[in-house]
């Protein structure tokens, strides 16, 4: 029995392949998400009249924000909807004619539940005691999206527009 090994002509020196000495453009990165893990809320304070006009002007503190919060979930869906876990990311002070606005993130389960609780919610105004010029508060949703860049910058189809 004999064996005969079969040997692979070489390669001729120019088939190999170059590296490039200049690099020409960038490479492109793309991904795609699924199932984001945040859903990112803008909410507008509204006042019900009657209102004063020292309400309007006085600045909306976390604090306040995060009761009024936390009410209309607990109205919406009871002891679970406190349980909700709400980051308030960013506190508009009011300006001219705009409102007191507010961003927060919510986990994105849970986020049809905070946009139902919050846009069916009418509380109370006062919070000192007292009634009178203070009126009624509601939250208004502005905007949701799972990305808070798209919300804060547009869809980004004014690009596109000729």
């Amino acid at each position: 029995m004999s064996t005969t090994s079969q040997s692979q002509p070489a390669e001729p020196e120019s088939a190999k392949r170059k590296a490039p000495t200049e690099q020409t453009s960038t490479p492109t990165l793309t991904f795609t998400t699924r199932n984001p893990l945040w859903t990112y809320l803008k909410l507008q304070l509204t006042h019900q009249p009657p209102v004063s006009q020292s309400t309007l002007i006085q600045p909306l503190d976390p604090l306040t924000a995060r009761t009024y919060l936390s009410a209309a979930l607990n109205q919406f869906l009871g002891l679970s909807g406190t349980a909700i876990s709400i980051d308030i990311l960013k506190i508009d002070p009011p300006t001219g004619t705009n409102a007191k606005t507010i961003w927060i993130r919510v986990p994105a389960p849970d986020a049809s539940a905070v946009v139902a609780a919050l846009s069916s919610w009418v509380g109370g105004g006062s919070s000192s005691g007292d009634a009178t010029g203070a009126g009624n508060v509601a939250w208004r949703v502005c905007a949701k999206g799972n990305f808070l860049q798209a919300l804060v910058n547009g869809s980004g189809a004014e690009m596109f527009v000729p």
